[in-house]
């Protein structure tokens, strides 16, 4: 298919829609009421007459090959960036002030202390 032109990709693409229609034994009308397209439109993108991407999503939906576009496309996953973002540790935003110890019990001097 990379040496086809737009309109003839569009007629093999269509081709390969009503064939798949028939294998699920769907009549245009069915189709159409399924996915919620006018007959016509159904009728037009199986003659190649080109399709918008909703409308190929609709047709595919309800011919039970939605699930294509992951071979077709697959997920990338996230990019390098964000798995460099994921492994930085959180910067300090401030140093905290240094806490005081409490004083020992022995420094405190309970009447121990002695008078002049």
């Amino acid at each position: 298919m990379i040496h086809l032109t737009t309109s003839q990709i569009e007629q093999e693409l269509g081709r390969r829609l009503k064939r798949r229609r028939l294998e699920l034994n769907l009549s245009q009308a069915t189709t159409a009421l399924q996915s919620g397209l006018s007959r016509r439109t159904i009728t037009a993108v199986e003659h190649g007459q080109g399709a918008t991407l909703a409308t190929l999503i609709g047709l595919m939906r309800t011919l039970g090959a939605l699930d294509q576009w992951d071979q077709f496309l697959p997920d990338p996953g996230p990019s390098p960036l964000a798995l460099a973002g994921l492994r930085k540790t959180p910067s300090r935003r401030y140093a905290s002030k240094p806490r005081r110890q409490p004083e020992s019990p022995a420094a405190w001097p309970w009447g121990e202390a002695k008078q002049p």
